[in-house]
Parts: structure tokens; C-alpha cells; sequence
């Protein structure tokens, strides 16, 4: 009896051991907890019920050089509404108000507002939806009306701000101006300038506190941040938004009209290097087109025949040439070993100057006359390019620019007809359009090779952060003896070489046509031919303002492939629109008209309009410019379609005008 008693007893003192035990196992975790721990378990309370949300500050703008927008950030704003934070009297006092209000601004019936704002107060709904991407004046109308404005916890108004990034232009210059994005895994795609400057663009974040409610959503706890965010800078560019018009409408209809695969356009002042406009368009599989990709920044391709100015240049300065120096282009076929180089013109030029050679684009002449003085001693010839920075990137903002390649001794691909290929543009180099261009420039700005620039300055409201000064990188890439050659012949191609077409009296240009076979390396390519069509110069031809490329892809072949006849027209659009839109001096003097009974009908309109100018006068008859110049004295819009003497015009004579209404010309 007592051994059963005692081993009862030393079991109820075991257990009482396990439970002290136990009890101090929990008093020791508790007070680790609430000493050690404690902090941290706070932190993840708070953090369960309030948390700091990124408010992402607002991108700067982007403008154009005229302070014309190409991108800016848009505050929108979702509204919510939480039905059990407001108090009954507050709810009943502003429900059927509300429902008014709610029922004038978003179209849906006061009774219909009304009955869902209760059936969510019943429901004890927390996050009731009311509208979407509302804009900032929006936002507070909706904040004025009764209940919302008690404020967020007495009226229950939930606001959940955004910002949205716009780009008026559309799909102009899209793949130009670009954009910044980060997706699901953090990484960054950044395009064009938006996303070449982003760090200035982009801004500091703010905070705003929240509470987490019912359903795991989350709402402000106050009205107020608690970090406000810091707007980015501002970018000027330099691009102008009427000539980006020009350009891109000019490139789109020849790409339609052609079916080309895609084509880029590039605008240069030739003085600065500002990039004025920039267009890259490709075709879709619905034969539309938009900006797919930035060919005229990163697509590199062998050029044809307008490296054969870069050729021309060198052996120029060199002096193995001169542009006198005559070649026999015989028949129009060259042999070099198993190879053949060809002249479009079926026969050929016979004896014909360098300069001549040039003009009319004889593959044959340029040919012989590269090969036969640099064919003992390639890397002369080679060195004659790298003098010209043709070897090296430009090293401009954006990202992406191709890499030139310029073939050379040595190298893996070098043969024997390397060098020969090279004098017209084949043999394996690659240059993208706005390396072309940047070189072409240089010719126009007497020899200076100055930097494309696509940013003026950085501006933090009217403060100037940063300021993008001229760069020059080649302050001569040739004598100006060769320069004032190569000018010479630039201007005879228009004038009476491949581009004779495009030749006008009205404004001078100079420029070298290209016709580039490409993927001729393709099986098939024999019964179905791909071509590139270029066209580079500048205008006007003495005194250059503006220096332009445009490249047309893969034109339709059975429609025309020569650049004088596809890319051609569409620099001599953009020529023609600047100047007429731009009025130059250049052009009033080519516009020369000796007509005694014009000039007196302008003295007398021009008088007319001083007596009375709310009268539309006849201007029919009269040169374009005088007409400009008379119509805009009188305080209206002018629109002009074609160029030289205007032949008709929207208003007629007589009727009565309004200041800055507009008038079409028609040339």
C-alpha cells in the first residue's frame, strides 16, 4: 500500500516538474519577446496595419526647341469610397446630395447613385468603386462634392493617384523621343531621349502612409503625404515639331507609295548638328506603318553610291586625283578577276572627268579611278577614311547607335576585291544612316564635322541645370580645296547628274543619289532583287542650312528602286515645305519674276489692304512669297500647297477677314 502511494506521489511531483518546467519555458519566451523581440514584432504589426506607399514623383517634360511638348507626365486619379468609416448622421445628410452630383458629372441616374452607395453601406463595403483616370481638374470637382468633402475619414473618400505618360506627337518621332519602362523583374528598357536622359526626367519619389481596411486593400490616412514627391527636370530638344511634320508625312506617302519595307529620315542644322527631325517607319503585316524600330540610329548597312563622295574625298586629298582627271569607263563593264562592276547605264560614258564620273554616278569611273592608284597600297586608302572619323561611333545620347565597319588589310574578309567593292560602297562596310549624314554635314559646314545633338539643355522651371554646347569632332576633315570640289560636284548632281529630276530654279540643293542591292547574298535573290534607296545632301547649295538623309528600304522593284526616283522626292518635299514654310532669302532672290503688271497689282493690293484690312484681296497671279508677305501683314494664317505663282486661293476677293484666319494658296 504505501509503495503504491509513493509512486502515485512521484508521479504527481514529475508532472508538477514538467509543468514548472513548462511555465518557465513560456514566461522565458514571453519576456524574450517582449525584451528581445519586441521591437521587431511591433515593426511587423505596424506593418500589417500601416505601411509607407511610393508615390512616383512626376517625369519631367520633354519639349521640342520651340517649347512645343513631346512628352509629359499626367496626374490621373481613381476614386473609391469607404462606406462604414462615415457616420450615420453624415451619411444621411450627404447620401442623396452626393448621388446628385456623382449622377451630373458621370452620367448614371441620382436614384441609381443613390441606391448603390446605400446597398454598399449595408454591405459594410470598404473600397466602393466611383471613377477612373480622372484628370487633376476632375479630381477636384469630385472632392468639392457633399460627403467627399468632410475629408477621407469623415467623408470617405478614397483617392488613389498615378501618373500617366503622354505623347502628343502620337507616332511621330515615337522610337526618337522613346520611353523609359521597368518590368515585373526590376529591369529597365530604356529608348530615345526618355530613356538617354531618365535620370534627369525622372525625379525623387514620395510616401504616403496607409492603413490597411477590410479585403487586404489599403487606404490613406490622411489627405497629405508624408513625402511629397520631387518632379524631374525638364529636356529641350532639338527637335522642331513643324519640320518633324514635314519629314515624317513626307516619308510616310513614298513608303506607301513605293510598298517599301521601311525607310528613315533624318533632318540636320548644319551648322549646330541639332537633329530638327528624325522619322523611322516600318511596315506592318497589315501594310500599315509606324515607328518599329530606330533605323537611322542603329541600322547599319553598305551604303552604294553615296560613299562614293567619302571615296572621292580621300583620293581628292591624297592628290592622285583631281576633278579633271579623265577615266574611260569604256563600255560600262569593268572585269576584276571573276568579277564584274557594272554601270546602269546600259554602254557606258565612254572618256568622262573624275568629277563628271561622279555626277552620273558611273560605277565604273569611281572604280577605276580608287583602284588603280591605291591597289599597290590599300591601307592608304584605308587611312584616308579613318582620317575622317568614318571608323569611329558618333557617341550621341541615345542608346543603340551601330557600329561602322570599315573593312580592312588583314582582316579575315580582305581579298582582292575588297578595295574596289569599297569605291562604290559594297565589300562588306557598314554605316548607319545617321553616320552618313554627320559626314555630309561636315561637307556642307566647310570641313567642320560636328556632333548630332539631340538636347539643347536641361531646365529646372526657367533655371538651366545643363547645357548642351556645340561638339565638334573634326574641326577639318579635309582641305578646303577639296571641300569647295566636292561641293561643286554635289550641287552639279542635281543640277545635271543622277538627280537632274529633282532639280527646281525656284531653291537650290546639292546632294548624291544611292542605289544599294542588298541581300543579293540570298538564294533567290536573282529573280526578286531588294535595294536600298538613299538620297543625302543639303540646302540651300551656297550657303547650307539644313543637311538631310533619307533611306528607303526594300522599295516594291517593279515600281522604281533608284533613289532619285524614291528617296529623292521625298528630300525635295522637305526642301521645298522649309522653304516655303521657313522664307529665305535664297529663295526670294531664285524667285527673280520681271513682271511690270504683278508688281503693280501688289503696290495696288498692298495699298488696299492698308485701307481696309478686313477685305481679302486677289492675290492670284502673284508670286507665292509676295503674296505670303502681303497676307500676313494682314494678320492671317497662310497655308501654301506647291511653289511659284499662286493660282488660287480659299477666300475669295472681297470678303470680309478675322484675324489669324486661315488661307490656302494653291501654286
Amino acid at each position: 500500500m504505501a509503495t503504491t502511494e509513493k509512486n502515485i506521489l512521484n508521479r504527481l511531483y514529475f508532472i508538477a516538474g514538467c509543468m514548472f518546467i513548462f511555465a518557465v519555458a513560456v514566461v522565458v519566451q514571453l519576456l524574450n519577446i517582449q525584451i528581445v523581440d519586441g521591437d521587431k514584432y511591433n515593426q511587423l504589426a505596424e506593418e500589417n496595419t500601416f505601411r509607407n506607399f511610393k508615390i512616383p514623383a512626376n517625369r519631367g517634360n520633354l519639349y521640342d526647341t520651340n517649347g512645343n511638348l513631346l512628352a509629359t507626365s499626367i496626374p490621373k486619379y481613381d476614386i473609391r469610397f469607404d462606406a462604414v468609416t462615415v457616420t450615420d448622421k453624415n451619411f444621411e445628410d450627404n447620401v442623396v446630395p452626393l448621388a446628385k452630383e456623382l449622377s451630373k458629372m458621370f452620367g448614371k441616374s441620382e436614384s441609381q447613385w443613390s441606391q448603390d452607395l446605400r446597398t454598399a453601406r449595408a454591405n459594410k463595403h470598404r473600397y466602393f468603386f466611383i471613377a477612373r483616370n480622372l484628370g487633376y481638374s476632375q479630381f477636384l470637382k469630385v472632392k468639392s462634392f457633399p460627403m467627399f468633402n468632410l475629408g477621407t475619414y469623415k467623408g470617405g473618400m478614397i483617392v488613389e493617384q498615378r501618373t500617366v505618360r503622354e505623347h502628343p506627337l502620337g507616332v511621330m518621332a515615337a522610337r526618337t523621343v522613346g520611353y523609359d519602362r521597368q518590368d515585373d523583374q526590376g529591369y529597365y528598357t530604356r529608348v530615345g531621349l526618355e530613356g538617354a536622359f531618365s535620370p534627369f526626367l525622372e525625379g525623387t519619389d514620395g510616401h504616403r502612409l496607409k492603413q490597411k481596411i477590410a479585403k487586404g486593400q489599403w487606404k490613406p490616412i490622411s489627405d497629405n503625404n508624408e513625402v511629397e514627391p520631387k518632379d524631374g527636370y525638364d529636356v529641350i530638344s532639338t527637335i522642331d515639331v513643324n519640320i518633324q511634320d514635314i519629314a515624317h508625312h513626307a516619308l510616310l506617302a513614298q513608303l506607301e507609295k513605293y510598298e517599301a519595307d521601311h525607310g528613315t529620315v533624318v533632318v540636320m542644322e548644319t551648322e549646330t548638328g541639332e537633329i530638327k527631325a528624325i522619322s523611322n517607319l516600318g511596315r506592318t503585316s497589315k501594310g500599315t506603318y509606324f515607328e518599329k524600330l530606330n533605323y537611322a540610329v542603329g541600322e547599319t548597312h553598305e551604303p552604294g553610291s553615296t560613299f562614293k563622295l567619302m571615296a572621292m574625298v580621300v583620293a581628292l586629298e591624297d592628290k592622285v586625283i583631281d576633278t579633271s582627271t579623265v577615266v574611260d569607263t569604256e563600255n560600262g563593264i569593268m572585269r576584276i578577276r571573276r568579277n564584274y562592276v557594272r554601270d546602269s547605264k546600259h554602254g557606258g560614258y565612254g572618256k568622262i572627268s573624275a568629277g563628271r564620273a561622279f555626277e552620273v554616278s558611273s560605277n565604273v569611273g569611281i572604280v577605276k579611278l580608287i583602284y588603280e592608284n591605291y591597289k599597290d597600297n590599300p591601307q592608304k586608302f584605308i587611312d584616308g577614311l579613318d582620317r575622317m572619323n568614318l571608323n569611329e561611333q558618333l557617341g550621341i545620347s541615345i542608346k543603340g547607335e551601330g557600329k561602322p565597319s570599315i573593312p580592312r588589310p588583314g582582316d579575315k574578309s580582305w581579298s582582292a576585291i575588297s578595295l574596289p567593292w569599297m569605291a562604290y560602297g559594297y565589300g562588306s562596310i557598314q554605316i548607319t544612316p545617321l553616320q552618313t549624314l554627320t559626314f555630309y554635314n561636315a561637307i556642307a559646314n566647310n570641313g567642320v564635322m560636328v556632333k548630332p545633338r539631340f538636347i539643347k539643355e536641361i531646365k529646372e522651371w526657367d533655371k538651366v541645370i545643363v547645357k548642351n554646347e556645340l561638339e565638334v569632332i573634326n574641326p577639318k576633315i579635309a582641305s578646303q580645296e577639296t571641300v569647295d570640289k566636292v561641293q561643286a560636284m554635289l550641287k552639279n548632281v542635281v543640277e545635271k547628274g543622277t538627280a537632274k529630276s529633282l532639280y527646281s530654279p525656284n531653291f537650290s540643293m546639292a546632294g548624291k543619289t544611292g542605289t544599294a542591292q542588298t541581300e543579293y547574298w540570298k538564294e533567290g535573290w536573282a529573280s526578286n532583287r531588294q535595294y536600298i534607296s538613299s538620297f543625302v545632301g543639303y540646302f540651300p547649295a551656297e550657303d547650307p542650312k539644313y543637311t538631310s538623309i533619307v533611306i528607303i528600304h526594300k522599295p516594291n522593284n517593279k515600281m522604281g528602286y533608284y533613289g532619285a526616283d524614291v528617296s529623292g522626292p521625298v528630300f525635295k518635299r522637305i526642301a521645298q515645305k522649309i522653304y516655303t514654310d521657313t522664307p529665305m532669302e535664297d529663295e526670294i532672290e531664285s524667285l527673280d519674276i520681271e513682271n511690270e503688271v504683278i508688281s503693280n497689282d501688289f503696290e495696288r493690293f498692298y495699298t488696299a489692304a492698308q485701307n481696309d484690312k478686313h477685305l481679302m484681296p486677289d492675290v492670284k497671279g502673284m508670286p507665292v512669297m509676295d503674296a505670303i508677305s502681303l497676307l500676313e501683314n494682314m494678320k492671317l494664317k497662310v497655308k501654301v500647297k506647291g511653289n511659284g505663282v499662286v493660282k488660287n486661293q480659299s477666300i475669295p476677293p472681297g470678303q470680309k477677314i478675322k484675324n489669324n484666319q486661315q488661307v490656302d494658296l494653291i501654286i
